[in-house]
C-alpha cells in the first residue's frame, strides 16, 4: 500500500522550546523507508539550527515505535545498491544531533526501529513495548548500530543473546539492562516523554548541549581523558551569560530565565 499524502513524518511544536517528530508511516507499522530516513534527516538537521527549538520528542504514536526497515525495499537490492545508498548520511544528523532528544516509545521498536530509538538520549516506554534485533531472522544483520550501539547500552552478553537469536526483550527487560530510561503505563509514555522535554527545554541549552557531548564524547574514552573533557566543557559555561543568570536566580530564590547566550 503506497503511503497516503499525509506526510511520512510529522513535525510539531507542542510546546516552547519543544519540536515533536512523529513517525507516520501506521498502515506498515512506521517501517523505515528510504522516504522516511530522509524525511527524518531533514528534520534533524532543521531543528538543529532551529535557536527557538531546545528538545526533539521524536515518537512513533500509540501503536508502534517502529518495526524495522521496509523489506519490500531490500530484497532485490544486490550489495552495491546498498552500499550506496549510505543510509549513515541519513542517520548523521540524527546521530549527531546538538539538542537532547527524547524517545517515547509504545509498541514494536524492531530492527531498524530499536536501533532508531538508542539515537536517543533518553527512551520513555510503555510497559508493552519491546525491542529487538530480528535481522538474523531473514539473513543479514543490523547495520545501522544495532551491534554497536546495543553492545555499548546494555552489555556484551545481553546484546549477543538479542542479535544472535533475534528474540525481543520486553520494556522491562530492556529498563533492567540499561537501555530504557524509564518505564511507565502505555497510555502515559507521551506524557511523559513530553514531561521530560518541557524540563529539558527550562534548562540552559549551551550546559545541555555540553553534557550530551561530553557524555557521549567520553562514554568510549579513557577516563582520566573523558574526565579533561568535562572539566574544560564545564569552565567554559562559566563564560555564558546562562550561567551568571543561573547562579544569580538561586541566590535570590527565583526562577531563572535562560536564553542559551
Amino acid at each position: 500500500m503506497p503511503d497516503s499524502q499525509e506526510p511520512v513524518v510529522i513535525l510539531s511544536f507542542p510546546e516552547d522550546g519543544v519540536a515533536e517528530l512523529r513517525l507516520n508511516r501506521p498502515h506498515a507499522t512506521n517501517a523505515l523507508s528510504l522516504e522516511l530516513q530522509t524525511l527524518l534527516s531533514e528534520h534533524f538537521l532543521a531543528l538543529a539550527d532551529n535557536p527557538s527549538v531546545r528538545c526533539i520528542l521524536l515518537t512513533g504514536g500509540d501503536k508502534v515505535f517502529a518495526a524495522g526497515g521496509d523489506i519490500t525495499g531490500l530484497i532485490d537490492a544486490d550489495p552495491i545498491e546498498i552500499y550506496q545508498r549510505h543510509t549513515e548520511r541519513l542517520w548523521a544528523p540524527i546521530e549527531q544531533c546538538p539538542k537532547p532528544v527524547v524517545a517515547a516509545v509504545n509498541g514494536y521498536a524492531f530492527g531498524g526501529g530499536c536501533e532508531l530509538a538508542m539515537l536517543a538520549d533518553i527512551i520513555i516506554a510503555g510497559k508493552s513495548a519491546s525491542f529487538c534485533q530480528p535481522e538474523i531472522a531473514i539473513g543479514i544483520m543490523p547495520g545501522i548500530g544495532g551491534t554497536q550501539r546495543l553492545v555499548r547500552a546494555v552489555g556484551k552478553a545481553k546484546a549477543m543473546q538479542m542479535a544472535l537469536t533475534g528474540k525481543p526483550i520486553s520494556a522491562h527487560d530492556a529498563w533492567i539492562a540499561g537501555l530504557v530510561s524509564e518505564l511507565c503505563e502505555d497510555e502515559d509514555v507521551h506524557a511523559q516523554a513530553l514531561a521530560n522535554c518541557r524540563r529539558i527545554a527550562r534548562m540552559p541549552p549551551l550546559a545541555a548541549e555540553q553534557i550530551k557531548e561530553v557524555i557521549l564524547a567520553g562514554m568510549d574514552a579513557p577516563l582520566a581523558s573523558a574526565m579533561a573533557l568535562e572539566r574544560k566543557a564545564n569552565a567554559i559555561l562559566f563564560a555564558s551569560q546562562d550561567q551568571r543568570e543561573g547562579m544569580q536566580a538561586f541566590l535570590e530564590k527565583r526562577h531563572p530565565k535562560f536564553m542559551g547566550k
